[in-house]
C-alpha cells in the first residue's frame, strides 16, 4: 500500500511516500513558492522511490488552520491527485500532524504519559492556532483560535509539552502563571512524514474518504478580537461551497 503525504500549510513544503510502512520524504522550508516546487517534488519523491503516481493506494494533506494561500495549494494539488489516479484523499488537520511528530519525540525522551501537549501556530494576526492532546495524540480540545493566554489557560497539568512554531510564546504564558512549559525539540511545522503516519493508521482502520477533504477554517469572519472559535464539520463545509457567517476569507493569514 503506498500513500502520498502532502503538506504547504505552513512555512514549509513537505511530501512524503508511505510504503507498506517505509517513508521516504522530502520538505523544504520556505514561506512563498509552495506552488512551484510542490509538484516538482512530488515527481522527485516518486522517482527516487521508483513508482508512478498510478501505483498510488490514497493521498493525504494537511486542511489547516495555516496560511490560506498555501493551504488552498496544497489541497488542490492532492485532490488533482486523488481525482487523476482515482484514490481516496485523507485530510489531516496541521495540529494532528505536529501532534503525531511529538509524540515520537515524547517517547524517545522517555516524557511522562501523564504530561499534556499543546500545539500552536502563529496565524500572523497576534494570536495562535492551538488544540491540546494527550500522550497517544488523541485531542483533548477542539482547535481553536486565542492569543497565547488564553491558549495556556486551555491545558491543565503544573508540567506541559509545547509544540508549533508559537511555542515560545505559549511557554511564556505558562511560566508566566507559575507552570513548566517543556518545548518538543524539531516540531514547528507539519511535515508529510506525520500526515502519512495518520492516513495510514486511519486507512489500516478501514476508512475510505468518500469526498474530498475540505479547509478547515478556525476564524470567525469578523475582523474583530479574536476569540475562541472551535472547529466543526458544518464551517468546513461551508467553506467548502463559500456558503454561510464563517466562511469570508480576508487575507494569508487565515
Amino acid at each position: 500500500m503506498r500513500i502520498l503525504g502532502i503538506d504547504t500549510a505552513a512555512g514549509a513544503c513537505s511530501v512524503a511516500l508511505w510504503s507498506d510502512g517505509a517513508i521516504l520524504d522530502r520538505s523544504e522550508e520556505f514561506e512563498r513558492g509552495h506552488a512551484e516546487r510542490l509538484l516538482p517534488m512530488v515527481q522527485e519523491l516518486m522517482a527516487a522511490a521508483g513508482a508512478g503516481l498510478p501505483a498510488l493506494d490514497a493521498v493525504a494533506v494537511t486542511v489547516g488552520p495555516g496560511a490560506f494561500t498555501g493551504l488552498r495549494i496544497g489541497l488542490a494539488a492532492a485532490r488533482g491527485i486523488a481525482l487523476a489516479v482515482g484514490v481516496p484523499c485523507f485530510g489531516v488537520t496541521t495540529l494532528e500532524a505536529i501532534a503525531e511528530a511529538a509524540g515520537h519525540w515524547r517517547r524517545e525522551q522517555a516524557i511522562p504519559a501523564t504530561l499534556p501537549l499543546l500545539v500552536a501556530l502563529d496565524s500572523k494576526r497576534r494570536d495562535y492556532y492551538g488544540q491540546v492532546f494527550a500522550a497517544d495524540a488523541s485531542p483533548l480540545t477542539p482547535p481553536q483560535v486565542a492569543d497565547a493566554r488564553r491558549l495556556a489557560a486551555a491545558v491543565l497539568g503544573d508540567t506541559v509539552l509545547v509544540a508549533g512554531d508559537g511555542n515560545a510564546a505559549i511557554a511564556a504564558a505558562i511560566a508566566a502563571e507559575g507552570r513548566q512549559a517543556i518545548e518538543v525539540a524539531g516540531s514547528r511545522t507539519p511535515q508529510a512524514a506525520a500526515v502519512v503516519r495518520l492516513a495510514a493508521a486511519r486507512w489500516i482502520g478501514g476508512e475510505r474518504p468518500s469526498a474530498a477533504p475540505a479547509p478547515l477554517y478556525l476564524r470567525a469572519a469578523d475582523t474583530g478580537p479574536s476569540t475562541f472559535v472551535p472547529a466543526g464539520g458544518a464551517a468546513a463545509e461551508a467553506l467548502e461551497t463559500g456558503s454561510g457567517p464563517g466562511t469570508a476569507i480576508t487575507g494569508p493569514g487565515q
